[in-house]
């Protein structure tokens, strides 16, 4: 049996709440909340256990999801994917996805954004995908690249963050173009 959920190197599949030690850990790299723009105050063990099990709970709400990456040769949690701002009318949606600073570098990320896509895709049939990515985010911006996003706009002093503001590349992605860049026929 094959599960659309698996990649060549990662599963995607709902938080438990036994991931909260994961997330913790991911939490406290500042650097990394900056990459995907959710810097918050400290968060305790528990009230990261919490936001775990409420995770656990919580089905899917207009498409929107939160989902952990397990990787597929170890089964450890190395980040997380989403998709977000989700529009059926008008068959668009972005995408966020976070890899812990230690799991970096090792194709997980392209998977993943890879799985969630063909769901989004031939499963939901949304038209297009958004993503927003820092400037100074190079690895980010050359993910979005490899994978065949295209560059469809840079907003100047967009976000605040680290105690500026920071310009913010669009990319996006139609459903032909994904089918005819990841999909074998």
């Amino acid at each position: 049996m094959t599960s659309l959920w698996v990649g060549e190197r990662v599963r995607l599949r709902a938080i438990e709440p036994e991931d909260w030690a994961d997330f913790l850990r991911f939490d406290q790299d500042s650097e990394m909340q900056r990459n995907v723009d959710m810097v918050h105050a400290p968060r305790s063990a528990f009230a990261t256990q919490a936001w775990a099990e409420e995770q656990a709970t919580h089905g899917e709400d207009n498409d929107r999801l939160q989902l952990a990456i397990e990787a597929l040769e170890t089964g450890t949690v190395v980040g997380a994917c989403s998709t977000n701002d989700t529009s059926r009318r008008c068959g668009r949606f972005s995408y966020g996805i976070a890899v812990g600073r230690e799991h970096q570098r090792r194709g997980y990320a392209s998977d993943a954004v890879k799985i969630l896509l063909r769901f989004m895709f031939q499963e939901r049939r949304y038209h297009k995908a958004e993503a927003g990515v820092y400037a100074y985010n190079d690895a980010s911006i050359a993910l979005q690249e490899r994978l065949g996003f295209q560059r469809e706009g840079h907003l100047r002093d967009h976000e605040f963050l680290a105690g500026a503001y920071q310009d913010v590349i669009v990319f996006g992605m139609t459903a032909e173009e994904f089918a005819a860049l990841h999909i074998r026929r």
